[in-house]
């Protein structure tokens, strides 16, 4: 008799779970803010715990789900009226690289180390970190990023050309630590890096947060350093 009243509320709940979700508004999981992501795990936890138990009363469910769709639309209203009530629960953009460079301590504040950022990077078909005018990990997560306009891809409304170029970029020192496998496959002793460190007037491994060989066989570097006063501010 459970097991029937199991598939009974599974084919009743689904439709209002449809309609209640297409009220709260279509976006993508991978777009959502974080208040809105913590919602739908809520509402996913009510759902399944009346799916899973049948002794819960299924009116309470209905209840409680059109509870937090209405509570959810409150919040997306009070943010859209509210600048500060957005930020509250909102994370802000942060900047991550700036004329080429990683900035560590904004990386830091939102818990990024730089292969989180290289990766990100490589999706948005960046392979050079030189070429990145500004970076910036955005409220959902995601990463948007500004190349230098003389690095930009050309494209057929330029001059119906293509951008032709291997420019990958491997990375053989991340914060402060020799990438040996990464050097040897390069065919690279450390000797080799310690001299690229000191022609680019680097003594110290220590100071140095990323250090990289593009295939043009140039040496790239990003230093440690505080809190840059010359970066751009974004606040939404």
């Amino acid at each position: 008799m459970d097991g029937v009243k199991v598939i009974l509320r599974i084919v009743t709940i689904l439709p209002f779970m449809l309609a209640i979700v297409l009220y709260m508004g279509k976006r993508s999981i991978g777009e959502l803010p974080v208040f809105d992501f913590l919602v739908i795990l809520v509402f996913g936890a009510v759902v399944g715990a009346d799916i899973a138990d049948p002794k819960i009363n299924h009116i309470h469910t209905v209840i409680a789900m059109i509870a937090i769709a209405l509570l959810q639309k409150l919040i997306i209203n009070l943010k859209l009226k509210h600048q500060k009530v957005g930020k509250l629960l909102t994370f802000e953009p942060t900047v991550v690289m700036y004329k080429g460079e990683f900035l560590k301590e904004n990386m830091g504040q939102i818990k990024y180390s730089i292969d989180n950022i290289l990766q990100m990077l490589r999706e948005k078909n960046v392979f050079h970190t030189p070429d990145v005018e500004l970076a910036i990990v955005e409220s959902n997560g995601k990463l948007s990023v500004k190349l230098y306009p003389d690095k930009e891809s050309v494209v057929r409304e330029d001059l119906s050309i293509y951008k032709t170029g291997n420019n990958f970029e491997i990375p053989v020192v991340l914060d402060g630590k020799i990438q040996r496998d990464l050097l040897q496959r390069l065919d690279k002793s450390e000797s080799w890096l310690m001299e690229q460190l000191e022609s680019a007037g680097e003594l110290s491994l220590s100071s140095v947060f990323y250090a990289g060989v593009n295939a043009r066989n140039e040496f790239i570097i990003s230093r440690k350093q505080p809190m840059r006063s010359d970066v751009p501010p974004f606040k939404h």
